[in-house]
């Protein structure tokens, strides 16, 4: 049977998207058939089984992905079918981002049981969700606690900070960082973190007049002073988009603020705060949709989750990026710590031409850019790459990938079994 199969994906439209005439989501559904409105922010492009967003087969049938890999195990192999019960274990998407999604975080497979048990409703599956992120464009996010001594700074630099969080924790917490917040004693570690833990949660329950009354003060002396640094920058920006106060701004000063070129990426385990900012990327995780979030969000806020959930590791911006390692020649993987995916880098120049040996278990790939064409060598037909082009490749089947003069990108998510 063919193990090489064109998909169309589904878009979906929130808030934060990119409008169509500059969102890559809006670009890449576009070369399958989706009709695009200029006007409608596109924020996410789906690829895989999902029952929220499903791919379809481009085939006579319109055959869904999710039953095209159910009724096929040779597709996964058999260790992976069984190991993730006939379903693909991972969620590929494109966002594009024009404002800041919620500060949020993902819980691992024991809360996320929990929650679901207890509040099926708001937490639709009991599935942990960590994620990996690879910028396209320039990329900004809020990723993980910053240095302890970056946090104690801001405490001095932002005075409402300190205030709305409590100057007597804050004073706590200043004096502990200067003692022992560079200890790499595993027991200050840990009295670091429960430290840490107090001030967020300090800043996370303040009430919402609180917030509001403080945050004006701050933006408005940042205003008056014409601050230009990069963080009161962002202070005011964040600001304008979620406007009347939210503590989600604030959090800003806790968490670090990475930027990321084209090709990097970050990993965001479970229980890691987070909040993606601005520009295009593709991210790829476990195929959940449970989100815990508590701020920069005009959706329900769950802060108590949140903070008990949070793991408190703390470090420095540059330290949360993934470092790939290569794959083929011009090919670089990133392989995070977990079961569920792994996702492939290929860029090419034009005339260039690219084999990946087979890997054993599905994958699913887009163009991003360029063109080129496809074989699989147990599949004889050729196949066109185009920017948005989306393939479902089985498993156990060598690629070939050939540009044209325009050169070729594309990113590939797979899985194998772990079993």
């Amino acid at each position: 049977m063919a193990s090489i199969y064109r998909l169309q994906c589904k878009t979906q439209s929130y808030d934060w998207g990119k409008l169509g005439d500059v969102s890559k989501v809006a670009a890449y559904a576009k070369a399958s058939g989706t009709a695009v409105d200029n006007d409608k922010p596109y924020a996410e492009l789906w690829m895989g089984t999902h029952p929220n967003a499903p791919s379809i087969v481009m085939d006579d049938k319109n055959t869904s992905l999710r039953d095209l890999v159910k009724d096929n195990v040779n597709l996964s192999t058999k260790a992976v079918y069984e190991q993730y019960n006939s379903d693909l274990p991972f969620l590929f998407k494109i966002l594009s981002i024009r404002k800041a999604l919620s500060i949020q975080a993902h819980p691992d497979k024991t809360l996320g049981a929990r929650l679901f048990k207890e509040f099926p409703q708001i937490y639709k599956d009991p599935n942990h969700k960590p994620e990996m992120a690879v910028a396209l464009t320039p990329f900004e996010a809020l990723c993980g606690f910053r240095p302890l001594e970056e946090i104690a700074k801001h405490m001095e630099t932002y005075p409402e900070l300190a205030e709305l969080i409590g100057n007597d924790i804050c004073n706590e917490f200043r004096s502990r960082v200067k003692d022992n917040g560079s200890s790499t004693s595993e027991g200050d570690i840990a009295q670091n973190k429960e430290l840490l833990k107090k001030v967020f949660a300090g800043l996370m329950t303040s009430s919402e007049e609180e917030v509001k009354k403080l945050l004006s003060k701050l933006i408005a002396r940042l205003n008056d002073s014409k601050a230009d640094d990069t963080i009161s920058k962002l202070l005011i920006r964040l600001d304008q988009q979620y406007p009347g106060g939210d503590v989600g701004v604030f959090s800003s000063l806790m968490l670090n603020y990475v930027v990321m070129e084209p090709g990097q990426a970050i990993f965001l385990g479970a229980n890691e705060p987070h909040a993606y900012l601005s520009g295009d990327c593709v991210e790829c995780m476990a195929a959940s949709d449970n989100v815990v979030r508590a701020g920069l969000t005009p959706k329900f806020k769950d802060v108590d989750v949140l903070v008990n959930m949070l793991t408190y590791r703390y470090g420095s911006a540059e330290s949360q990026k993934m470092t790939p390692v290569k794959f083929a020649d011009h090919s670089n993987l990133y392989d995070p710590p977990i079961d569920e995916f792994a996702v492939i880098w290929t860029k090419l120049n034009g005339g260039e031409t690219e084999k990946h040996q087979s890997i054993e278990g599905p994958s699913i790939l887009i163009v991003t850019s360029g063109s080129g064409k496809l074989s699989g060598e147990t599949d004889k037909n050729t196949f066109d790459l185009k920017e948005g082009y989306v393939y479902f490749v089985g498993a156990n089947t060598p690629i070939v990938a050939e540009a044209a003069e325009s050169g070729l990108e594309f990113y590939r998510a797979y899985s194998v079994a772990t079993n």
